[in-house]
C-alpha cells in the first residue's frame, strides 16, 4: 500500500477499501458497494497499481453515461498528483480522428462504452495495450450490448488484462450475477452492504428527508398513454387465464418463468406462445412506468431506446436467416 498511498492526495483508504483493492489487484473482481462508500477509490487505487506496473499501458473507465464518467474523470483528477497520467474524456462530441489521436497520448480515458465499442468496430485503436478495464455500474453489462462487446474484445486482445467491474446493485438473481461475471470474465466476488462489521463502524446513521413534487402535466400525458396500453396487457393474460394474481413486478415475473418452462417442456400452443410474449411486454412496460415515476424522462427515453435497438437487431438476424434459407 506504501506505492499507492504516495500518489494519493486528500484521501486516506478505509480498511475495507484495502482489503478490496488487494483481491482486485490479483484478479478479475466484481465489487459490489452500496452508494457512498467508495467504489471510485477502489478503482483508482487498482489505476495506480496498474500504470506503475505496467507504465506504457493504459486504464480504461466505462460509465454508462457522459456526466458519470465526466464525474470519475473529476474524481481522478482530484486525488491524483498532476503530472501522474495524462487523462481524457472520450464523447460522441469529439470527433471521431480526435478521439484517436488522444488515445495515443492518453493514459486514463474515461467514456461511455458507446463510444469505445463504436470506435473499436471502426479500427481507430484497439485495446492491446489497455492494463486496467473498469466497467461502472456493470449490472448494465446484461442488456448494454456495447458493455459486453468492449469486454469481449478487452479479454481477447489484451496483453495485461484486469477487469474490475463496479455496482451498487447486481440484482437479487444468482443467474444475473453469474451472467455479469461471465460477461466480465470475473474471477472473484467482493461483496459488501451498509451493514457488514467492516463498513458500518465507517458509517454515520443516515436521515431522509422526503420531499413532494407535482408530477408534471407532460409527464402526465405519457403516464396515461403506457398505462393503458400496460392494462390492456395485463387483461390479455387474465383472459387467456395465465393471469390469476394482481400484476405485481414479482407476480409477472413469476408467470414468466412458469410460461417459459411450459414451452420449454413441449407446451407450444398459440395461447401460451401469445401469452409469452404478452407477459414479456407487460414487464417492459410496467418497468417504463416505474422509470418515468422514479426517474428521470431521460431515463425512460433511453431505456425505449434500448428497447427499439433490440428490436431492430432482432429484426435484421430474422431477415438474415430468410435470405440465407
Amino acid at each position: 500500500m506504501e506505492n499507492i498511498n504516495k500518489f494519493l492526495q486528500g484521501i486516506q483508504p478505509r480498511d475495507y477499501q484495502i482489503q478490496i483493492y488487494q483481491t482486485c489487484r490479483e484478479k478479475n473482481c466484481l465489487v459490489v458497494l452500496p452508494t457512498g462508500i467508495g467504489k471510485t477509490l477502489v478503482a483508482l487505487m487498482l489505476a495506480i497499481d496498474r500504470l506503475t506496473k505496467f507504465p506504457s499501458n493504459k486504464v480504461l473507465f466505462l460509465a454508462p453515461t457522459r456526466p458519470l464518467a465526466e464525474q470519475h474523470l473529476n474524481y481522478f483528477k482530484k486525488h491524483l498528483p498532476e503530472l501522474f497520467a495524462t487523462m481524457e474524456l472520450f464523447t460522441g462530441k469529439v470527433d471521431a480522428e480526435k478521439r484517436k489521436q488522444l488515445w495515443q497520448s492518453a493514459d486514463i480515458v474515461f467514456s461511455t462504452p458507446q463510444c469505445v465499442s463504436n470506435d473499436i468496430k471502426n479500427n481507430l485503436y484497439d485495446l492491446k495495450g489497455v492494463s486496467l478495464l473498469v466497467e461502472d455500474e456493470c449490472h448494465r453489462c446484461l442488456k448494454n450490448y456495447a458493455y459486453t462487446y468492449v469486454a469481449e474484445q478487452y479479454l481477447k486482445n489484451a496483453e495485461n488484462a484486469r477487469v474490475l467491474g463496479l455496482t451498487a446493485s447486481p440484482g437479487a438473481e444468482k443467474s444475473k450475477i453469474k451472467e455479469i461475471c461471465k460477461n466480465l470474465g470475473i474471477e472473484d466476488v467482493e461483496i459488501r452492504t451498509r451493514e457488514s462489521e467492516d463498513v458500518k463502524h465507517y458509517l454515520q446513521k443516515l436521515e431522509f428527508d422526503v420531499i413532494k413534487v407535482d408530477f408534471p402535466e407532460e409527464f402526465s400525458e405519457i403516464l396515461k398513454l403506457l398505462r393503458k396500453i400496460y392494462d390492456k396487457k395485463v387483461e390479455e393474460l387474465k383472459n387467456r387465464k395465465l393471469l390469476f394474481a394482481p400484476a405485481t413486478k414479482k407476480n409477472l415475473l413469476e408467470l414468466q418463468r412458469r410460461i417459459m418452462t411450459s414451452i420449454t417442456k413441449g407446451n407450444k400452443n398459440f395461447n401460451m406462445l401469445s401469452g409469452a410474449s404478452a407477459c414479456a411486454q407487460t414487464i417492459k412496460l410496467g418497468h417504463a412506468l416505474e422509470l418515468l415515476q422514479t426517474q428521470t424522462l431521460s431515463s425512460l427515453q433511453n431505456y425505449m431506446q434500448e428497447l427499439f435497438d433490440q428490436a431492430a437487431k432482432k429484426k435484421r438476424k430474422q431477415s438474415t436467416r430468410s435470405l440465407q434459407s
